[in-house]
Parts: C-alpha cells; structure tokens; sequence
C-alpha cells in the first residue's frame, strides 16, 4: 500500500489542477493496478511489475491529456 499511496501523490502532484480525484482500493498482496475509468492502464503482472513514476505520468498523459508537455519527464 505504500507504493500505491506513493503513486497516487505522484500523479496528484503533476496533474494537481487536472485530476478530480485518485483513489486507492485495498486487495490482496501482488495486485497492483491503475486505472482510469474502464481503461486499465497498468497492471503489474501484464507489465512486468510496478511502473516508474515517469512511466505511469506519461500513460495518464496520453490518454486524459495527449500533447501536454511533461518538461523533464519527455527528455529522452
């Protein structure tokens, strides 16, 4: 849970005036899932384990904000 409370204040962080909200749910150990709305953006045995933070921004971005500039998060 700590990982995904991490998470969470990541994205609140950079989309803090985007985001309405970020919500953790409590389940059963080795699940790690993000999602927004229906969209399953990342899932930790389909992905091979839990995202860099850089990584779940720019999946965020690309589906609630494509084009939005992520400054140092786009530099390859």
């Amino acid at each position: 849970m700590l990982r995904a409370t991490w998470m969470a204040q990541e994205l609140l962080y950079t989309f803090a005036d985007d985001l309405q909200q970020v919500a953790l749910q409590p389940g059963t150990g080795g699940v790690f899932e993000v999602c927004i709305g229906e969209n399953l953006i990342w899932e930790r045995k389909r992905d091979g384990g839990f995202p860099e933070a850089k990584e779940l921004k720019r999946r965020v971005r690309d589906l609630l904000f494509p084009g939005r500039d992520l400054g140092h998060i786009d530099t390859p």
